[in-house]
């Protein structure tokens, strides 16, 4: 009886890289170039971001596209709500002049979200489990300023209140 033979193995077969093209579209828009003498680098959303008013919609636009790719790619929910907080973050920050630009630049929510997904897609149960207690802190701390403002809107509706009255 001849001695039994080991399978032939199988070839070995390369995983695509899923995020890739995420990567690069995250790196064009927040990383491209180094400026000169730093060791700073910009993408085109900080540049864009210079023109008032359009860049920073330009650059949730862009953003927005990556949370689609993740979203198709399979990222749950709670990691798509993280990343809709880093494109909003840096959109809402980024209209206030000079100061948003420069926020834009060390922000970086395209390398965030691109990170998110990269450990998503390593680790789903994992990063879903992080992103629901950031869902969670973010939607308690919304409140929380919802509720201040409505307590401020209250102080300040009586002291108006009051100085009419006299």
């Amino acid at each position: 009886m001849p001695a039994p033979t080991a399978p032939p193995l199988a070839p070995r077969v390369e995983t695509p890289d899923r995020a890739a093209h995420i990567r690069a579209l995250a790196r064009l828009l927040d990383s491209a170039v180094r400026i000169p003498g730093t060791n700073v680098r910009v993408g085109l959303d900080a540049l864009v971001g210079l023109i008032p008013g359009f860049g920073d919609v330009a650059g949730a636009a862009a953003s927005g596209y990556i949370i689609l790719a993740a979203s198709r790619l399979g990222a749950p929910t709670p990691v798509l709500l993280r990343m809709l907080l880093n494109v909003a973050t840096e959109t809402v920050v980024g209209t206030v002049p000079v100061i948003g630009d420069l926020f834009d630049v060390g922000w970086r929510a395209n390398m965030r979200n691109t990170a998110l997904l990269e450990r998503h897609l390593a680790a789903p149960a994992a990063t879903r489990a992080a992103s629901r207690w950031v869902t969670v802190g973010v939607l308690v701390g919304v409140a929380a300023l919802a509720a201040a403002a409505v307590v401020g809107a209250v102080v300040v509706v009586r002291w108006l209140a009051q100085l009419a009255t006299g």
